[in-house]
């Protein structure tokens, strides 16, 4: 399952990639699909947890882990718009 998703996410960094995008751009995307990547490996390790507390606990920094990716993510877009670089 984690060859499949990590397979996934880089043919979709891929097509990103081809994408007439702004290197800010470009590497915004590249953190959202690391920390997706990272969270879908958490998630994974929490349906293997033997107990709840630990599969709750594993969910949960999936959960962060997106959200800091997310927030990172924007952050990279932001920074680009600021400087007058739009990613549009």
């Amino acid at each position: 399952m984690k060859l499949s998703t990590t397979l996934a996410v880089a043919l979709g960094v891929g097509a990103l990639a081809a994408c007439n995008n702004t290197p800010q751009e470009q590497a915004a995307d590249n953190i959202e699909a690391n920390a997706e990547a990272t969270a879908d490996n958490l998630e994974e390790a929490a349906d293997n947890a033997t107990n709840e507390a630990t599969e709750d606990a594993l969910e949960n920094q999936a959960d962060a882990t997106r959200a800091a990716g997310e927030n990172a993510a924007d952050a990279t877009r932001d920074g680009a718009d600021a400087d007058g670089n739009s990613a549009n």
